[in-house]
């Protein structure tokens, strides 16, 4: 793995709240209040289909491209001067509707990455195309790869061989299966020898789903920087690159890990 020791500490904030079902205005005016509580971070992490909740009502619900919340976002991370990022529910170029994240910058770039497991027990397959390729963000030379909710189950899709630093995970991950949100977190920290982000959301969906939040950070060995329960607000936290660093040096276990090419 490549040297780490030079990095700054990355600190990032998790914003875990209610959602306004299927009212992007509304949901926008209540993220700039909460936004204004985050102070000096170089990340803040929205939860999943942020401005609607999670629907199933792409046809109706999808944005274009660079539609309403791509320019809200950029706004934001430019008056903030963070990286904003949650996910929107977008209609591609190609026709297609996808649950996307998007990694808005400060000085104005928006990256991209597409849901790739959909949630079919909601039906999220028949409405959204799955994502074709696993991305990874640097920010301040730290390398972050985002996922969203559902592609926690799936380990190798979260795996890396070119040195992730963090896992971001944004959901709408329902109070039902928290255990299992609470289980394989520290499970992808611990594998992947990387800290670990994610944000959910808390409150009941316009179809009547509870959320329990549960937004937390991990560090690599899957202990517990900051548990945010079931409280709606903005926390932060603060990642080590020389603790990373140092643990990787100790144990090196990914000069061990399998080989593999993902089709």
């Amino acid at each position: 793995m490549r040297d780490l020791s030079t990095l700054p500490n990355l600190k990032v904030a998790l914003v875990q709240t209610t959602l306004a079902w299927h009212d992007r205005e509304a949901n926008y005016a209540h993220f700039e209040v909460l936004l204004e509580q985050v102070g000096e971070v170089d990340l803040v992490i929205l939860p999943e289909m942020f401005t609607t909740g999670f629907s199933m009502q792409s046809e109706s619900l999808a944005e274009p491209e660079n539609g309403p919340t791509y320019k809200w976002l950029k706004a934001q991370a430019k008056k903030y001067n963070a990286v904003i990022t949650g996910s929107v529910i977008i209609q591609a170029a190609d026709g297609s509707h996808r649950n996307r994240l998007l990694w808005a910058r400060p000085d104005g770039e928006i990256l991209h990455y597409d849901k790739r497991h959909l949630f079919r027990m909601a039906g999220e397959h028949k409405h959204y195309t799955p994502g074709e390729r696993q991305v990874q963000f640097e920010l301040k030379g730290w390398r972050i790869r985002p996922l969203i909710c559902y592609d926690l189950r799936f380990p190798v899709w979260s795996r890396d061989a070119q040195d992730t630093d963090l896992l971001l995970y944004t959901a709408n991950w329902p109070a039902a299966r928290r255990q299992h949100w609470n289980r394989l977190l520290p499970a992808r920290g611990i594998e992947n020898l990387c800290y670990v982000a994610a944000v959910n959301r808390v409150g009941t969906d316009g179809k009547g789903f509870a959320y329990s939040g549960d937004s937390q950070v991990l560090d690599f060995q899957g202990e517990s920087l900051l548990s945010a329960g079931e409280a709606d607000g903005v926390f932060t936290a603060v990642l080590s690159a020389a603790e990373l660093a140092a643990y990787r040096a100790k144990f090196p276990a990914n000069l061990d890990a399998d080989t593999f090419d993902l089709h």
